[in-house]
């Protein structure tokens, strides 16, 4: 029987293979369990109704519903579990697209196992995580062109904020775990977990992924 308390993971992916490797390498983590997998987008309401999974991990490009819509109908869901897309592809517009419809994650198909496992880990504890490669295009989408207006919005936005809700936020920025900005700050988890809740609220901003982007272009 598996452990109530092992975070429950969905695999979607039209590649059975990929399915199958997924499955049989999540099975080696002890804190997880992979409760189902499904071929295509239109099928993850049925999976979530039956299997209840915490994470889901997600294939952007499937035949029939693609990845982002299949991400952007389970986020109006009461209590939906966290998605990660999984892909081969890191264009911009993949980034952007699964971002925006509320992914917590985007990884690399050629992310070690250990790396697949951690990103669940760390989106079920409150962290949206992103691939390096992934950060990397993020940042590369400011372009000289727009620089003045990202930075005068992102000063707009943080002038909002605390002292030390700007430290906590200039730390998301710099890519520290809700652990490490606690240690950096002399703060417990849960104190950075609050200031980073309120920080969202304050600046109207949906995710981490978000707040990080703000506070690089902030002025320095």
């Amino acid at each position: 029987m598996a452990d109530m308390t092992a975070v429950r993971v969905l695999v979607v992916d039209d590649d059975p293979l990929v399915r199958a490797g997924l499955t049989l390498m999540l099975k080696g983590a002890e804190e997880l369990v992979v409760v189902g997998g499904v071929a295509d987008g239109a099928d993850v309401g049925a999976a979530i109704e039956a299997h209840a999974p915490d994470v889901v991990l997600m294939d952007i490009r499937m035949p029939g519903l693609d990845g982002i819509d299949a991400t952007r109908l389970l986020r109006r869901r009461p209590d939906p579990p966290h998605v990660i897309m999984l892909t081969t592809f890191d264009a911009d517009e993949h980034v952007f697209g699964a971002l925006r419809a509320g992914a917590s994650g985007f990884l690399l198909k050629d992310t070690p196992p250990e790396g697949i496992v951690d990103a669940i880990l760390r989106v079920v504890a409150g962290e949206p995580i992103l691939s390096p490669s992934v950060t990397r295009r993020l940042i590369a989408h400011l372009t000289p062109e727009t620089e003045s207006r990202r930075r005068d919005d992102a000063a707009r936005l943080l002038s909002r904020l605390s002292d030390r809700e700007r430290e906590v936020a200039a730390a998301v920025g710099r890519g520290l775990s809700n652990g490490d900005i606690a240690a950096e700050l002399h703060m417990s988890v849960g104190t950075v977990k609050g200031y980073i809740s309120r920080i969202l609220t304050k600046t109207n901003l949906e995710n981490r992924v978000q707040l990080a982007l703000i506070s690089h272009d902030a002025p320095r």
